[in-house]
C-alpha cells in the first residue's frame, strides 16, 4: 500500500494575511434573507401591536436562526428547539442575575463553557456559545427588573419559535435535500478516487472518500425517524450502503495498482452521482454506463457493482424493502466520552469558562460602561477552534468591531425608531449572514452595529457620539487582550502534548474491537452495538479533534505533525474497516493463536507510542476475506517507525 507523504508542507502566509483573506465561498442569499427576516419580524410585530420594546426583546430569540445549517430537517428541528429553550432559559437568568455583577460574571462563564462542551461533544456546527452569551449579556444590560424574567423569557421564546418555523419551511419543498446532497458527494468522491488509482493522489482521494462516507452515515442517522420512513430515505440509505461496498471492493483490489484503470469507470460513477440530482434525472436517462474496450475480471466485477447501484437508483422506491438499521451511540455515551481529562473538548470548554469569568470580573470590577462588552469580545476571540484561529478571530474582531462601532455610533446618533429600526435590523442581519462565509471580520463589521442597535434600543440610555464610541472601543480591546492572554497562557501546548497518550488509547480500543469481531461471542451478539465499537468511535473522534487542534498551536511543531498525520490517517482507515466488518455476519472465527498475535502486534504499537518510541515490526497474521484490515495494520506499523529527527 502506498505511504502517505511526509514531506514538508509549503510555508503558510502570515497570521494577519490569513485573517484578512476573503474566501471564495458563494453568498448564501436565501439563508441571509431568512436570518434578516427572523431578526426583524418580531420587532415589526411588536411595533404593529404598539409595543416595540417587547418586539426588540423577542428579536433576540431571532438569533436562533443563525444556528441553521444544511443538516437533515429531523435533526434541524431538534437542534433549533433546544437552542430556543436555551435562549429562553438564559434570558430569564440574565434578568434575575442583573443586580449581582459577580453572579453575572460566573454565570456568563458557565453558560459559555456548557454550550462549548455540548456543541463540541455532539459535533454540532454553528456559532456555538457566542449568541447564548450575547443574549444573556443583553438581558443583564436592560433596566433591572427581576420580576420581568418570565415576561422577557416568554418573548424570547416566541421570537425563537418564529425562527424555528422559518427554518423548517424548506421541509415542504425538499424534505430530504441534505441527505440527497451528501450521498451525491459520496459518489462524486468515489469517481475521483477511481481516477486517482495509479497516481500520487491515491491516498488523498482515499481519505476524502472515507471522510464523506462517515459524513453520509452520520447525516442519514441524523435524518432517520423510526416512525416515519419515506421511500426516498430508504433509497438513499441503500444507495449509500452500496457506495460503501464499492469503496471496500476498490480498497481490496486496487490499493497496490501502479497503473491507472480505464477512465470510463470513473465517468460511470460520476454519472450515478449526477443522476441523484432531481433536476438532472430526466436528462441523464439518455446516457449509459460506458464500457472500456480492454477489460479484466477485476474491472468486470467493479462494473457489476456499478450496474447494481444504477439499478437501485432506477428501481421504484416502493419496491425497496430493505430494513433500515441505524446504529448510533446514545447521548450519554457521547457526553461521557467527551467528559475526560484528556479530551480536548472538555479542556477547551473549561478554559473558555474560566477566561470568560475572569474577563467579566475585571470589567465589572472597573465599572466600565456596559461592562458585558468586555467578556463578549473575549468570547468572540475564544470561539476560534485552535490558537491560530483564535488569533485570526482577534484580528478580525478588532478591525471589524472598531469600524462597526463607528457605524453603530453614527446610526444611534440619529435615534432610529419605528419602521426605520426594523429595516436596519433586517438589513444588518442580512449583510452579516451574507459575509460570515467570506470572512468573520467583514461579518463583525455589520454584526456589531446590529447587536448594539438592539441592545441600546432596550436600555433607554443616551450617550454622546464620542463617549459611546470610545467606551465601546475600550471594552472591545480589553476583551480581545484578555482572550488572547488566556489562550496563550493556558492552551499553547495542551493538544500536541496529549497526542501520544490518545493514539495509544485509540489503538488499544481498536484491538479490543478486533478481538470481539473475530472471536466467538455467542448467538445474538451484535457487533455494531457493542461497547467496544462505541469506545473505539469515541477515541477516534477525540483523536481527530485533538490533531486538528494541535495543528493550530503556536508555535507549531511541524515535524511532529508531519510524523503524526500518516499515523492518524492509518488509524482512521483501520477504524473504518473495522466498522464495516462489524456490519456483516460473515466474519471468520480466528484461532486463539491468531488472535493472540494480532493483540500482541497492537499492544506493541500502543506501548511504543506511549513511550514515544518506534515499535518493532511484527508479523501480522492473515484475516480471511478481510485482507484490507491486515494490510492496514502492517501500514500502521510502518508509519509508527519514528524518525530520530522528530521531536515529540
Amino acid at each position: 500500500m502506498r505511504e502517505t507523504s511526509k514531506s514538508a508542507s509549503p510555508k503558510s502566509p502570515s497570521i494577519i494575511k490569513q485573517a484578512l483573506t476573503v474566501n471564495r465561498k458563494p453568498f448564501p442569499w436565501i439563508k441571509a434573507f431568512c436570518a434578516g427576516l427572523a431578526a426583524a419580524l418580531p420587532v415589526l410585530i411588536g411595533l404593529l401591536l404598539g409595543n416595540p420594546e417587547y418586539g426588540l426583546i423577542a428579536g433576540m430569540g431571532g438569533f436562533t436562526y443563525l444556528y441553521v445549517f444544511n443538516i437533515p430537517y429531523a435533526q434541524r428541528a431538534k437542534k433549533l428547539f433546544f437552542v430556543v429553550l436555551g435562549m429562553t432559559l438564559i434570558s430569564a437568568l440574565g434578568t434575575l442575575a442583573a443586580p449581582y455583577p459577580l453572579a453575572v460574571a460566573i454565570l456568563m462563564g458557565i453558560i459559555g463553557a456548557t454550550v462549548i462542551f455540548i456543541f463540541g461533544a455532539l459535533k454540532i456546527i454553528g456559532p456555538s456559545a457566542i449568541f447564548f452569551v450575547l443574549v444573556f449579556a443583553m438581558t443583564t444590560g436592560m433596566p433591572v427588573h427581576p420580576e420581568l424574567a418570565p415576561l422577557r423569557a416568554g418573548l424570547v421564546f416566541l421570537g425563537g419559535a418564529l425562527s424555528w418555523v422559518i427554518a423548517m419551511i424548506g421541509w415542504f419543498f425538499d424534505p430530504h435535500g441534505p441527505e440527497t446532497s451528501v450521498v451525491k458527494r459520496v459518489y462524486l468522491e468515489l469517481a475521483a478516487f477511481l481516477d486517482s488509482i495509479g497516481t500520487e493522489k491515491f491516498n488523498e482521494a482515499r481519505h476524502r472518500v472515507m471522510s464523506v462516507l462517515k459524513e453520509a452515515e452520520e447525516t442519514l442517522a441524523a435524518g432517520y425517524i423510526p416512525w416515519r420512513q419515506t421511500d426516498l430515505f430508504k433509497q438513499l440509505y441503500v444507495i449509500n450502503g452500496h457506495a460503501n461496498m464499492i469503496f471496500l471492493y476498490m480498497l481490496e483490489n486496487f490499493s497496490e495498482n501502479s497503473s491507472k484503470i480505464p477512465s470510463e469507470v470513473g465517468e460511470s460513477v460520476r454519472y450515478l452521482a449526477n443522476s441523484l440530482d432531481q433536476k438532472n434525472k430526466r436528462e441523464s436517462v439518455v446516457k449509459k454506463i460506458l464500457q472500456p474496450k480492454e477489460i479484466n475480471e477485476t474491472i468486470v466485477q467493479l462494473f457489476t457493482k456499478i450496474y447494481d447501484a444504477d439499478a437501485i437508483m432506477n428501481e421504484p422506491t416502493s419496491k425497496i424493502n430493505q430494513v433500515i438499521q441505524i446504529s448510533k451511540p446514545s447521548l450519554k455515551t457521547i457526553l461521557l466520552g467527551a467528559f475526560d481529562k484528556n479530551s480536548i473538548i472538555f479542556i477547551t470548554s473549561v478554559r473558555f469558562g474560566v477566561v470568560t469569568i475572569i474577563a467579566a470580573i475585571i470589567a465589572y470590577q472597573f465599572e466600565l460602561t456596559r461592562s458585558y462588552w468586555v467578556p463578549l469580545s473575549c468570547v468572540a476571540v475564544l470561539s476560534g477552534s485552535t490558537i491560530v484561529t483564535t488569533y485570526h478571530r482577534a484580528i478580525q474582531r478588532g478591525f471589524g468591531t472598531i469600524l462597526g462601532i463607528l457605524i453603530a455610533s453614527l446610526i444611534l446618533a440619529t435615534h432610529p425608531s419605528g419602521y426605520i429600526l426594523v429595516f436596519l435590523i433586517l438589513l444588518l442581519t442580512f449583510i452579516t449572514e451574507l459575509f460570515i462565509v467570506k470572512n468573520y471580520g467583514l461579518a463583525a463589521l455589520f454584526f456589531t452595529p446590529n447587536a448594539l442597535l438592539m441592545a441600546e434600543s432596550t436600555s433607554h440610555d443616551s450617550f454622546s457620539f464620542s463617549y459611546f464610541a470610545s467606551a465601546r472601543l475600550i471594552d472591545v480591546l480589553v476583551g480581545i487582550v484578555i482572550g488572547l492572554l488566556g489562550v496563550w497562557i493556558v492552551g499553547r501546548y495542551s493538544a500536541s502534548s496529549r497526542l501520544p497518550h490518545l493514539i495509544t488509547k485509540t489503538i488499544r480500543s481498536q484491538a479490543q474491537f478486533l478481538l470481539v469481531l473475530f472471536s466467538d461471542q455467542g448467538i445474538g451478539f451484535n457487533a455494531t452495538k457493542s461497547e467496544e465499537r462505541m469506545k473505539m468511535r469515541t477515541n477516534l473522534i477525540n483523536l481527530k479533534t485533538l490533531h486538528d487542534t494541535a495543528a493550530g498551536e503556536l508555535p507549531v511543531n511541524q515535524r511532529a505533525l508531519e510524523y503524526y498525520w500518516p499515523v492518524i490517517f492509518s488509524i482512521e482507515q483501520l477504524g473504518y474497516l473495522l466498522e464495516n466488518a462489524s456490519k456483516t455476519t460473515r466474519r471468520p472465527i480466528l484461532s486463539n493463536d491468531t488472535l493472540a498475535q494480532l493483540l500482541y502486534v497492537c499492544e506493541t504499537m500502543a506501548n511504543a507510542t506511549n513511550r514515544k518510541q518506534s515499535p518493532s515490526i511484527k508479523n501480522v497474521p492473515e484475516i480471511e476475506e478481510f485482507s484490507s484490515i491486515q494490510n492496514e495494520i502492517i501500514t500502521l506499523q510502518k508509519f509508527l517507525q519514528m524518525d530520530e529527527r522528530v521531536s515529540i
